[in-house]
């Protein structure tokens, strides 16, 4: 299966436009974003898991990163409420699950099959720092490593964001909105630019808090390639 999977193109993806479909678990339903495989895949993708739903415990052979969007997601290492950004690296195991519902952003398949990094991080208990580039910013920053960098920020109301994003950059608007190349992206758009862009949006007359990810669509063979030879 491929969504998406043109990489040198931009993207944008209304996903609260997007019908759910469901998983091959009960009470879990998913929006997919971009994706290249089937069942195991290199995959973005917008899931929900109602109220007492669960996957079965589960060895993350590629790894996964995920942001909570809403609700409280948990597991075994713990409770993780709406915004909290979580890095399971590669041959990490869980039993993820749901009591009261939740709504996660995540990728899949897209670490270096080498990284043993875990993150587990608590953005409300975060402080922001002022963009040292860009006025009208503030920055959360989530992990960096050689291939990525990744941050929280809030964009004040009308703010001119514009920066070169050479190895590609992906956003996901948290809340808020803006507008960029035309588009306006609300609350769980999604943003993809590929390698060589720069960024030039807006901010809305409310701002906008977003998920940024630069650097990392470089890396996009190598994980195609890993999928491929699971």
């Amino acid at each position: 299966m491929k969504i998406n999977a043109e990489f040198e193109k931009r993207v944008v993806v209304h996903s609260e436009e997007m019908a759910w479909v469901a998983s091959p678990m009960a009470g879990v339903d998913r929006r997919a974003l971009d994706r290249v495989g089937d069942e195991v895949a290199r995959a973005t993708t917008i899931v929900r898991y109602a109220p007492n739903s669960k996957f079965s415990s589960h060895v993350h052979t590629g790894g996964e990163e995920f942001v909570v969007l809403d609700g409280v997601f948990q597991d075994e290492h713990g409770d993780f409420p709406e915004g909290s950004y979580i890095r399971n690296p590669p041959q990490s195991s869980h039993t993820p699950r749901s009591d009261d519902g939740c709504t996660i952003f995540v990728k899949l398949w897209q670490f270096d099959l080498q990284d043993r990094t875990h993150v587990r991080l608590r953005t409300d208990h975060m402080a922001a720092i002022p963009h040292r580039d860009v006025p009208g910013v503030a920055v959360t920053p989530l992990y960096q490593d050689e291939n990525e960098n990744v941050s929280l920020q809030v964009w004040d109301a009308n703010t001119n964001v514009r920066f070169s994003v050479p190895d590609g950059a992906e956003v996901l608007v948290l809340s808020g909105s803006l507008e960029e190349s035309g588009d306006i992206l609300k609350k769980n758009s999604w943003l993809r630019l590929p390698v060589g862009s720069e960024l030039n949006a807006n901010a809305g007359k409310y701002g906008a808090k977003v998920w940024l990810k630069t650097g990392h669509l470089t890396q996009v063979s190598r994980d195609i390639s890993n999928v491929s030879n699971r």
